[in-house]
């Protein structure tokens, strides 16, 4: 199968050594300034680096795209490629809200093509592992939720960002780079949301629109009370905290680590063989130039991501492919945008409680 990129950042760093170690054949990187485009193509042996979206979907053979650009861009571009019948693997977070990811999300039914949402942690194997176990009762009834990640990726002033992800208007910020991942593996672990309070503060001293940190107490509509906070602006060594407290123990993951602990005492749980992904594969370091790409410096999203693109090939083909981890679409993209929204209004209005149907 034939796809091309969209994106010279993220897309070039992750998504089309992901497509390639999944067996999907990259024809074309498509970006905005000509020489950094023919650079990036040249640098990751992809033959053709075009700033024309529409030349590049009419590259012979092409089937599908991957759209890893700014938030703000993703509508035009999504609803051009499957506008022209390929299928879509679309970054996170999907769109600017949930009126825009529902107008891709009927594009693509209506042209009939593959869409999926890149939420690739989905098969990260602690997260996925702990999904599982919470599924399968291990815990019981799931109570409580804590979801807490600082690094001080941001943290410098000095270091550089993309203009866009510094504005709000443009879709940047942490709460759509870092929560939008925290939302989904809510929906997909714990159930849909019932509602928000949130803060989107920013704790660096930066002159930017858009937050480097959100603190979010949500509700399930299956009864889990959470807390979900992080900030890429803190000072500090990193911390990592995901546990979940069930009527019949607690689970947590440290990394690719998952332990449970119940009246039987504490163990760490063994990782079963198809929840198992190679080690991180960083990119070259070279290319990590702004404190944005830092964020991407470790390589941890290849391995998960190669799962996702295996997944999105083996659905193109027709094949059947499993359903845990089940793949996150397009719905998937409206449902992470409407509670993003919902974070965003409580935030607005002073903490409000703010439901979401």
């Amino acid at each position: 199968m034939k796809a091309i990129v969209v994106g010279t950042g993220f897309g070039c760093l992750t998504h089309v050594r992901a497509m390639r170690a999944a067996g999907i054949e990259v024809v074309a990187v498509v970006g905005r300034d000509p020489e950094k485009t023919a650079a990036r193509a040249e640098r990751f042996d992809v033959p053709n680096g075009l700033t024309s979206l529409a030349d590049a979907l009419a590259l012979p053979g092409v089937e599908a795209a991957a759209v890893a650009t700014p938030p703000h861009t993703h509508a035009p571009i999504v609803l051009e490629a499957v506008e022209a019948k390929k299928h879509v693997v679309c970054e996170k977070p999907f769109a600017r809200d949930a009126n825009e990811a529902q107008r891709m999300l009927a594009a693509a039914d209506v042209a009939g093509v593959v869409h999926l949402l890149g939420t690739e942690f989905r098969w990260a194997t602690g997260q996925a592992l702990a999904a599982r176990l919470i599924r399968d009762g291990a815990i019981g009834e799931p109570r409580l939720a804590t979801f807490i990640l600082h690094v001080p990726m941001l943290a410098d002033p000095s270091g550089e960002l993309p203009p866009w992800w510094a504005d709000a208007a443009e879709g940047g910020g942490w709460l759509g780079a870092q929560a939008a991942h925290v939302v989904d593996q809510v929906r997909t672990t714990l159930g849909e949301f019932e509602g928000v309070s949130a803060s989107l503060p920013l704790v660096a001293d930066r002159a930017m629109t858009a937050e480097d940190t959100y603190t979010v107490h949500f509700r399930t509509k299956t009864g889990v009370d959470g807390v979900m906070q992080s900030t890429a602006g803190a000072y500090g060594p990193p911390l990592f905290v995901t546990r979940v407290a069930g009527t019949g123990g607690t689970v947590w993951v440290d990394f690719d680590t998952v332990s449970i602990a119940d009246a039987d005492g504490q163990r760490q749980v063994e990782v079963p063989d198809d929840l198992v992904l190679p080690p991180p594969d960083p990119p070259p370091v070279d290319l990590l130039v702004t404190a944005y790409d830092q964020l991407h410096a470790f390589g941890i999203d290849l391995p998960p991501y190669t799962r996702l693109y295996q997944t999105f090939a083996d659905l193109i083909a027709g094949r059947r492919v499993p359903d845990d981890p089940r793949p996150a679409t397009f719905a998937d993209g409206v449902a992470d945008m409407q509670v993003l929204d919902a974070i965003r209004q409580s935030a607005a209005n002073q903490h409000d409680w703010v439901s979401i149907d």
